[in-house]
C-alpha cells in the first residue's frame, strides 16, 4: 500500500508538457506509415504514429502535432546532424513525445492498429518489450540544433557543389525546351498564385485573402498545396505535380490536372488519376514540380507570379531531402522580377475599402444617426422643423 502511494506521488510530481506528463507511459493505437505526408491524412488523437522519416522536417512535425497524436516513434534518426533541422524540436515543443528507435524491423513486428505502450524509450506490446530507443527531450534537441547551426558551413559547401554539378543536367529549364501542354485556363496578363506545401503555407494563404478576392489570380496547387486552397474554401484552377499527396476530393475539385513527369516521359502519378477516372495532361521536365508550375505560368504570359510555401533557403531544401537547388536557381533566373513571395505581397498589398464594407459603414452610420436623433429632444425638434420647411418649399 505504501509502495503504491509513493508511486502515485512520483507520477504526480513529474513535470508536464502541454498537460502531458514527461516520462509518463503513453498508451495508443499504432498507425504505421513510411511516408509521413500520407500517414497524417488518417491519424486520429488516439494514435501513436510509427514513421520511417530520416531528418523529420518542420512541415511534417507541424502536421503530426496538428493531428493531435499521442506520440511518435521514428525508426530512422529524427535528426542525423547533417544540417540544422528544427523538425524534432518543433514536435516535442508541441507536447508530442518523440522516440527514436533505430530498428528497421519494428514495422514488420507491429501491425496497424496494435495497442502499444511507450514507457520512456521503451516500446511495449501486450506487456512485452518490443523495442527500445531514445526519448528525445526539448533541452537536448535545442542544444543539438545550436551545434548544427554553428557547423552549417560544411552543409552549405556540399549543397553548393551539388547545385553546380546538376546545373548542366537541368539547363533546359533556362533554355526553354519544355513542351508545356495547352491549358483551358487563361494566363495572359493575369496574376498567378502558386501554392506549395511548405513552411507557413496555410498562414500565408490566409493573409492573401483580400488580394485573392480583388485580383482573382489563377490558383495553382502543387501536389499537397492544392489541399490548402480547398481548405480555405477556394477551387484550384490547376493541380500540378506527382499527384501523390493531394487528396482525392481536391483532385476532383480542380478544373485541370497536369502530371509532372520525368524527363524521359514516365509519369507514375498518372496511374492514380487513371484509377480515379480523371482527365489529365502530362509535362515531362527536370526539376521540381513547383519550378515547373512557375515556368508554366511564365510561359503562358502571367504578369505576376506569387508563390506561397515555396522553398528558398538552405534548411528548407535540406528538409525536403534535396542536396542542391539547381532547378530552383535556374527557374528564378529565367522568371526574374515576375516572381514574388507571398509574404511580400501580404505586406505591400492594400485592399482599400470594398463596396460591401462601404455599404456596411453607411448602414451603421444611418442607424447611429437615428438613435441620436430619437434620444435627443432638441435634435428631434430640429429635424421636424427641417422636414416642415422641405414640405413648404415643395408645396406638399
Amino acid at each position: 500500500m505504501a509502495t503504491t502511494s509513493r508511486r502515485s506521488l512520483v507520477r504526480a510530481l513529474r513535470p508536464t508538457r502541454n498537460g502531458r506528463r514527461v516520462g509518463a507511459q503513453v498508451h495508443g493505437r499504432a498507425r504505421l506509415g513510411r511516408r509521413t505526408k500520407d500517414l497524417v491524412k488518417k491519424l486520429e488523437t488516439s494514435d501513436i504514429a510509427v514513421i520511417d522519416h530520416r531528418n523529420l522536417d518542420r512541415i511534417a512535425a507541424e502536421e503530426l502535432a496538428g493531428c493531435g497524436v499521442r506520440a511518435v516513434i521514428n525508426i530512422s534518426p529524427s535528426s542525423d546532424g547533417s544540417y540544422p533541422n528544427a523538425g524534432p524540436l518543433t514536435l516535442v515543443r508541441a507536447g508530442v513525445p518523440l522516440v527514436d528507435v533505430p530498428d528497421p524491423g519494428l514495422m514488420e513486428r507491429l501491425s496497424d492498429g496494435d495497442q502499444v505502450v511507450i514507457d520512456g524509450g521503451r516500446v511495449l506490446l501486450d506487456g512485452e518489450l518490443l523495442a527500445e530507443g531514445r526519448l528525445l527531450e526539448v533541452d537536448e534537441l535545442a542544444s543539438e540544433l545550436d551545434d548544427q547551426r554553428r557547423r552549417i558551413d560544411r552543409a552549405l559547401h556540399e549543397f553548393t557543389e551539388n547545385t553546380m554539378s546538376h546545373i548542366r543536367e537541368e539547363a533546359e529549364l533556362l533554355s526553354g525546351t519544355i513542351d508545356f501542354p495547352e491549358t483551358r485556363t487563361g494566363f495572359r496578363d493575369r496574376h498567378v498564385l502558386i501554392v506549395v506545401r511548405g513552411t507557413d503555407h496555410l498562414k500565408d494563404l490566409r493573409a492573401l485573402r483580400a488580394y485573392i478576392r480583388d485580383m482573382r489570380p489563377v490558383l495553382i496547387g502543387v501536389d499537397g498545396g492544392a489541399d490548402a486552397i480547398v481548405k480555405e474554401g477556394m477551387r484550384p484552377d490547376i493541380v500540378l505535380g506527382d499527384m501523390d499527396s493531394a487528396r482525392e476530393g481536391t483532385l476532383r475539385t480542380a478544373a485541370e490536372l497536369i502530371v509532372h513527369a520525368y524527363p524521359d516521359g514516365s509519369a507514375p502519378g498518372a496511374d492514380r488519376l487513371r484509377e480515379l477516372g480523371l482527365d489529365y495532361t502530362v509535362v515531362p521536365a527536370a526539376g521540381t514540380s513547383q519550378d515547373v508550375a512557375m515556368l508554366l505560368a511564365s510561359e503562358k504570359g502571367a504578369s505576376l507570379i506569387v508563390s506561397v510555401g515555396a522553398h528558398f533557403n538552405l534548411v528548407e531544401f535540406l528538409d525536403k531531402q534535396r542536396g542542391g537547388m539547381s532547378s530552383t536557381f535556374l527557374t528564378r533566373l529565367r522568371i526574374g522580377e515576375t516572381l514574388v513571395d507571398a509574404k511580400g505581397v501580404s505586406r505591400l498589398y492594400n485592399p482599400g475599402l470594398s463596396l460591401s464594407h462601404f455599404s456596411l459603414f453607411l448602414s451603421a452610420f444611418a442607424v447611429l444617426l437615428v438613435i441620436v436623433v430619437l434620444t435627443t429632444p432638441a435634435l428631434e425638434n430640429l429635424v421636424d422643423l427641417l422636414w416642415l420647411k422641405i414640405k413648404v418649399v415643395l408645396g406638399l
